[in-house]
């Protein structure tokens, strides 16, 4: 069983998640930018990895202040490994306001479709869902899922930024998301928790 923790990180309050097992071992999905919450709490956390739902930079923002104190290394998917790299393909030149431009060391995992990634001691389905970004994943543990910025609380992730496509996005919606079972819990990137059934129900976008 794992300990699910959320930090809400930065100007665009994307959520972080510290997932943690009972020999206090952990993992980060989503380090944003302004990570002083999270990296207080994982001082004494053995963290074995960070994996990144999608490249955008207030996803990122936090990965080098992790890298740097854990020495763990990053996952993220294939079609945005040049992200962490380009602040213009993850967005962080666009808003210089926010904060700059983020630019990180490649990760040293990818991620793809189909993967079942081993991590604390348990699995975690990897789910490929494009549309608010090409290399969007969704990550499954148990009836845990990690959506990013594809599904939210009587919402979806945004289509409009590069390489987002809204007929991708409503594909990853219907054709993966919407065929776990309803009790699924869903974490997303922004916003509250909420399950897979109440957005089939009441989500107005889908």
């Amino acid at each position: 069983m794992l300990s699910i923790e959320t930090f809400t990180l930065g100007p665009l309050a994307t959520n972080a998640y510290l997932l943690t097992n009972e020999e206090g071992r952990g993992i980060i999905i989503d380090p944003g930018v302004e990570p002083a919450a999270l990296l207080k709490r994982i001082e004494k956390v053995d963290i074995e990895a960070i994996v990144l739902t999608h490249a955008h930079f207030d996803h990122i923002g936090g990965v080098e202040a992790v890298r740097k104190q854990k020495q763990c290394p990053v996952y993220v998917h294939a079609a945005e490994a040049d992200w962490l790299t380009d602040p213009k393909r993850n967005g962080s030149l666009l808003w210089p306001e926010i904060g700059g431009p983020i630019q990180c060391a490649p990760a040293e995992f990818e991620l793809h479709h189909g993967q079942q990634l081993n991590l604390l001691g348990t699995s975690f389905a990897v789910y490929h869902t494009p549309g608010h970004s090409p290399g969007s994943v969704s990550l499954l543990h148990e009836d845990k899922l990690f959506s990013g910025d594809v599904l939210f609380m009587m919402s979806v992730g945004r289509t409009d930024l590069p390489g987002g496509s809204t007929k991708e996005l409503y594909s990853s919606i219907h054709d993966i998301l919407f065929k776990l079972d309803e009790k699924t819990e869903v974490f997303p990137g922004h916003g509250p928790a909420t399950t897979i059934g109440y957005e089939r129900e009441h989500n107005p976008y889908v």
